[in-house]
């Protein structure tokens, strides 16, 4: 099925950028909220972006208003009887979500595809809600919509092949990346993300670092931002949302470092608020010094434990291992969606988790992960894809194979 005309529920952040996107390539998007104040923010987020490339040149000022044109907010539903796709981008909370597919069941034409921009919920049970479940896929875009090329596409236990094709083609034709990902929570990047991002607040809580030190050696590892800006970027009450899911779905190795709730408990949401790890502007924070202060005097967190890159890295390779053992994605692509999702580099070269654990030697990172495990958990426990490939001499490039093979 061809897409000539497209829909946004939701017009925050995301759901301004993502209109844009699909004006860029051409087509007329209906952008639904329920607020006019987010009505008006999705617009001015999708302005903004035009006017940059106007700024630099890219673009006319009469280009911007052809392609502003193409963007028609509503706080109803019309307009929506004739969209072939709807893109969900409310906030994330299941029930949430489900009413408004309730809602758009009755008034979009029976062909029209549900896709939702989720990070991490169940898009099986979405569909569930629906009287389409065919027709109901996750269509996950990262943040900036605008600038990042990865769009996940996760078909649920009831997608159709012709719904899956469609939206592949869709993606494509917005100039994006899509990869296709099996359902799981978290799905693929976030999945891999969040053991990183806990271990990181993990390490600060503990005083194993500041901030400040952590964010710099993970940049100079090779990560284009460290975590803590990172997230307060994304939003912390985002990550809270995904942590907690992500959290009830795996167990402990994802349990949420108490620091991250005190901060959401705070207000601190990142560079939205102002305040998040860092002050904005400002940087470090006494606030947050104190924050960790009394969750070590109240014996809440350990203190003292070590820092090392490894210690935050590690895991998410391990993550990778077992997205790889539950085929969530084929081996290229769990490497692919993280170099296109989080602009992933590592010596120099723009490679994803299981390649660079292939370079450091699988043997290596196995007895670090040991290491780890000994000293603060079974968090660390090395996956069986790791220790497997071990026990078989696939140590990575310097035996020929890892998890990929070289010449």
């Amino acid at each position: 099925m061809y897409i000539f005309k497209a829909a946004v529920v939701g017009a925050g952040t995301m759901g301004g950028e993502i209109a844009q996107v699909i004006t860029f390539s051409g087509l007329p998007v209906v952008l639904k909220d329920i607020d006019q104040k987010m009505l008006d923010a999705g617009l001015a987020k999708a302005r903004s972006i035009y006017q940059r490339r106007v700024d630099k040149g890219k673009m006319s000022a009469s280009e911007m208003e052809a392609k502003m044109d193409l963007i028609t907010p509503t706080l109803t539903y019309d307009g929506f009887e004739d969209v072939d796709i709807v893109i969900e981008a409310v906030p994330e909370k299941m029930e949430i979500k489900k009413k408004v597919f309730q809602e758009l069941d009755e008034v979009c034409p029976e062909q029209t595809i549900f896709a939702s921009n989720t990070s991490a919920l169940s898009i099986s049970e979405m569909g569930a809600a629906t009287k389409r479940p065919h027709k109901m896929i996750g269509m996950h875009f990262f943040n900036p919509a605008s600038v990042m090329k990865l769009v996940e596409v996760i078909p649920g236990l009831d997608t159709s092949q012709e719904t899956i094709d469609d939206v592949v083609m869709f993606a494509e034709s917005l100039r994006k990346l899509p990869v296709v990902v099996r359902e799981c929570p978290g799905f693929l990047v976030n999945r891999l993300l969040l053991p990183y991002l806990n271990e990181a607040t993990k390490a600060l809580e503990e005083g194993a670092a500041t901030a400040t030190e952590i964010d710099q050696a993970i940049v100079a590892w090779g990560m284009p931002m460290g975590p803590f800006t990172l997230m307060d970027m994304l939003g912390l009450d985002v990550c809270a949302h995904v942590g907690a899911y992500l959290y009830s779905e795996y167990g402990e190795r994802m349990s949420p470092a108490p620091l991250f709730i005190k901060l959401v408990e705070a207000g601190r949401l990142g560079q939205k608020t102002g305040a998040g790890f860092y002050d904005y502007p400002g940087g470090e924070s006494e606030v947050v010094h104190a924050m960790i202060k009394e969750l070590q005097d109240a014996g809440a967190v350990p203190r003292g434990t070590k820092f090392s890159v490894e210690r935050l890295m590690f895991p998410l390779i391990n993550e990778a291992a077992l997205c790889l053992q539950e085929n969530i994605a084929s081996l290229n692509d769990i490497d692919l969606s993280m170099v296109a999702g989080t602009g992933m580099t590592y010596g120099g070269e723009r490679i994803g988790p299981l390649a660079i654990a292939d370079k450091i030697g699988l043997d290596v990172v196995v007895a670090k992960l040991e290491e780890l495990e000994q000293e603060l958990g079974p968090r660390f426990r090395p996956s069986r894809p790791l220790k497997l490939r071990v026990r078989a001499g696939h140590l990575g490039v310097k035996t020929g194979k890892g998890f990929h093979e070289y010449a």
